[in-house]
């Protein structure tokens, strides 16, 4: 890398005072007439002084300095972070879709949509209500141990207040919990990545209100004794939550609602494919049985007749209330039930076919080429892990260091210790999207590192060499970071 390769310029490094780009002004830009003198800057604010193809050609560089679905192989585990098909966005970007607004009229053609999305989720799932407004994984989450904490006041069961969370949950599972006024009860995970029965028997007890768990969990295995894990709970007084994010693997093959769990948030932007990644956007769905119906979210859409509307509090006046300011995230919705539409049933059972096929195909090969599978017993669902604790005590290499390296083959890492109960973990997803090259492309470069670590063991540590940025400190990177421009005095 050159001297001038080393470093993109800022983009106020680039203009020239005065220079402009007047084309793209807005055509009737308000007066600062309106604005009370107090309000008023005393000092123009110190933007870049530009043309319009420097700005175009200076943020066009910096996007291709990003690794993205559309550029790069990402198995980025319970991410699913698979290729979004442009036709979803083209849809949804129709118009008569955006130029809707949430305070005009019911916009009947897309409620219609809704309405029927809302109806998918509920036949996929196993569920018996479904609510679109919660507008990120996160918040489906928040929303789902609130209907079961709404669900125990209600029958005066006040002293409900424990969550169980197996170790291989997701970490956000605990922050849930405690947002909702409820205490983590951890348990333990057996030596095949199931729930410890035996350790879950001995959690649950009158303060039980519920377990929060995946399946496949993060450990990329299925649950085996999902239907006793049910059984325990319920037989306490608790309810099952199913956290969504890995429900690419079981679409079409078995649904939640079967399995006993009572309440589910589905991540759209992962499974049903919308633009996600980087903060957002998102939408977190849930979904609920029989018991939880009446603590919905609000709004839903609600059919009478031939005629949609928004259900309310007069509707459902248990509701946990409003999670967004109108109905969640409209746009990833709509993208969501535009790709349900171009699937089909038969294509929903695709998905997770060649989900696991991915995932076990590649999972055999890298075993093959050495590296140690966190459970070579099991089959993987739609993601495994790797383990490099060997690696590590023999090379001095860590898991971060080979997650970095495949920057430089052109590969987005693994996700890197998660879960943390597995020393110098690489979880990888390499969902249905990737095809058998993409795949081998991957295992080849793995391979190539593998015997990097043996022989040049300096190379992964410095890694990556080709980056515009070289490794950063991430504790630096996270608790000092400074994006601030200011002008040379």
């Amino acid at each position: 890398m050159t001297e001038l390769q080393a470093r993109e310029p800022l983009i106020f490094e680039l203009g020239k005072p005065g220079r402009q780009a007047v084309t793209q002004f807005p055509p009737h830009a308000p007066g600062t007439a309106e604005i009370p003198a107090h309000l008023r800057r005393a000092v123009p604010p110190a933007l870049p002084e530009v043309s319009e193809l420097q700005a175009v050609r200076h943020f066009t560089r910096l996007s291709q300095m990003n690794f993205s679905i559309d550029t790069h192989f990402y198995p980025l585990g319970s991410c699913t972070m698979k290729y979004n098909p442009k036709a979803c966005n083209s849809f949804a970007m129709l118009p008569e879709f955006l130029a809707l607004h949430p305070l005009g009229p019911e916009p009947q053609g897309f409620m219609a949509c809704m309405y029927e999305l809302q109806e998918m989720l509920q036949e996929i799932t196993g569920m018996q209500g479904v609510s679109l407004t919660p507008m990120a994984g996160a918040q489906g989450e928040f929303a789902g141990v609130a209907m079961i904490r709404a669900y125990h006041q209600a029958r005066n069961d006040m002293g409900r207040t424990e969550i169980i969370v197996p170790q291989a949950a997701h970490g956000t599972n605990p922050a849930t919990a405690a947002m909702c006024g409820c205490s983590v009860k951890e348990i333990p995970c057996d030596a095949n990545g199931d729930v410890d029965i035996a350790a879950l028997r001995a959690a649950v007890g009158p303060a039980t209100a519920g377990i929060m768990l995946t399946n496949p969990s993060t450990l990329g295995v299925f649950e085996h004794k999902i239907a006793e894990v049910a059984r325990i709970v319920h037989e306490a007084g608790g309810l099952l939550y199913y956290d969504g994010a890995n429900l690419n693997a079981i679409l079409g093959k078995v649904r939640p609602g079967d399995m006993g769990f009572d309440v589910i948030h589905m991540n759209l932007h992962k499974t049903f494919s919308t633009p996600h990644g980087g903060g957002g956007p998102g939408s977190g769905a849930v979904g609920v049985g029989a018991r939880l119906l009446p603590y919905l979210p609000i709004p839903i859409v609600g059919r009478d007749g031939a005629r949609y509307r928004w259900l309310t509090e007069r509707d459902l006046p248990q509701s946990i209330g409003r999670l967004s300011g109108f109905m969640g995230n409209a746009g990833v919705n709509l993208r969501a039930y535009i790709y349900m539409r171009l699937l089909g049933r038969e294509g929903m059972v695709r998905v997770a076919e060649f989900a696991a096929l991915n995932a076990n195909y590649l999972m055999k090969r890298l075993q093959a080429a050495g590296f140690e599978a966190a459970y070579p017993k099991r089959r993987a669902s739609h993601e495994f892990i790797v383990t490099l604790k060997s690696e590590n005590r023999l090379y001095g290499v860590t898991a971060m260091d080979v997650a970095k390296r495949l920057l430089d083959y052109g590969f987005h890492a693994p996700t890197t210790y998660f879960p943390l109960l597995v020393p110098e973990c690489l979880l990888i997803e390499p969902t249905e999207t990737e095809a058998k090259e993409d795949l081998d492309r991957f295992c080849e470069a793995m391979i190539a590192i593998r015997r990097e670590m043996q022989h040049e063991p300096e190379k992964l540590a410095a890694a990556p060499h080709t980056m515009p940025v070289r490794r950063l400190n991430d504790v630096r990177a996270a608790k000092q970071l400074d994006l601030a421009w200011k002008p040379a005095a």
